[in-house]
């Protein structure tokens, strides 16, 4: 790859209508053709980018009117005798529900959602390869990259402002399943510590519990529910006292939210490689289980067009369907 510098200064890039509402890692991604993802992660991040002349986050949603501030960017070339090779696979996903205005995929485990720092392609740019005709798709939120399940992509910029004003507003019911260490009390439990969001130094994002009056703390609230107990993981009694499997309601979508809470209340999800018991991992995977054992079950909304209620709901795929699980009926 040879290497050109066509943008010697400072870029300034209106936000238009439709691209109001978007990320602002996904409107600079698409807007900056030719710079590598991880090189858009990294202006954000040390401050290089500003919308309106003020600091912004790779999260935050961009508006009709914004000015963005790009810094000079170097762009790569391809060698005239390159041959062309596509940017990423096109894969369309096990489809759980669609129509003319929105789809609802079930993701699988061990896939970012999106490309980014780190990651060169995700779900979206896959399933936009996989539909080259489609001319609007866009994801209306996100999952943890180790999570599977139900994950929205709208077919219309309508859709999305309507699906996403919905999230904000916490009226969507987001149930996930989660297998936990440890026998969890029957009922309901509350869950509302408050979380905070930081980096490692090698940029990994990472979310710890604060006291409430912490200058950055985040309001999380997390519901959980018992469904059953198991004394053994595919028939084999690994670690001591059993596993819970639960329902998880999330009224807020902070990142990492179940992991953090579920393991501060002294609880952590099976093969959680960041907030898990690690020696549990070792165990478990010796039986053959290696994934972290969250999944994005249900999922309830109004319809953005007609209101309409609709309940959406993830099979467990095949890495989680635990022999346990499959003789309570639980798919």
């Amino acid at each position: 790859m040879s290497v050109s510098d066509p943008a010697s200064s400072v870029r300034y890039l209106s936000v238009d209508e439709d691209s109001a509402g978007q990320r602002l890692d996904n409107f600079l991604i698409r807007e900056l053709k030719g710079v590598p993802k991880t090189h858009v992660y990294r202006i954000i991040r040390s401050g290089e980018v500003r919308r309106n002349k003020g600091r912004v986050s790779a999260d935050d949603r961009v508006q009709a009117g914004d000015v963005i501030r790009v810094p000079p960017l170097r762009v790569a070339e391809p060698k005239a005798d390159a041959v062309a090779i596509p940017p990423f696979p096109a894969k369309s996903w096990i489809l759980v529900y669609e129509d003319e205005h929105f789809l609802a995929i079930s993701k699988p485990d061990g896939m970012a959602v999106h490309g980014g720092s780190g990651v060169s392609f995700g779900v979206i740019e896959q399933l936009r390869a996989a539909r080259p005709q489609s001319r609007y798709l866009e994801l209306v939120h996100r999952l943890d990259r180790e999570t599977s399940g139900l994950l929205l992509i709208a077919k219309r910029k309508s859709a999305l402002n309507a699906l996403q004003d919905q999230f904000r507003a916490r009226t969507t019911d987001k149930v996930y399943l989660a297998l936990v260490k440890g026998v969890w009390p029957e009922g309901t439990r509350r869950l509302d510590a408050a979380l905070h969001k930081f980096e490692l130094p090698d940029g990994e994002r990472r979310v710890r519990v604060v006291p409430a009056d912490h200058p950055h703390a985040m309001p999380s609230l997390t519901l959980v529910r018992r469904l059953a107990v198991l004394p053994t993981v595919q028939g084999h009694a690994v670690g001591a006292g059993g596993f819970s499997l639960l329902a998880v309601t999330i009224k807020t979508g902070r990142t990492h939210q179940i992991r953090v809470h579920l393991s501060h209340a002294g609880y952590p999800i099976v093969g959680d490689d960041k907030y898990g018991d690690f020696e549990l991992n070792r165990e478990i995977a010796k039986v053959g289980f290696r994934r972290m054992f969250l999944h994005a079950w249900r999922l309830r909304i109004d319809h953005p067009m007609s209101s309409e209620s609709i309940q959406l709901e993830a099979k467990l795929p095949a890495n989680l369907r635990l022999t346990e699980l499959m003789q309570l009926g639980v798919q």
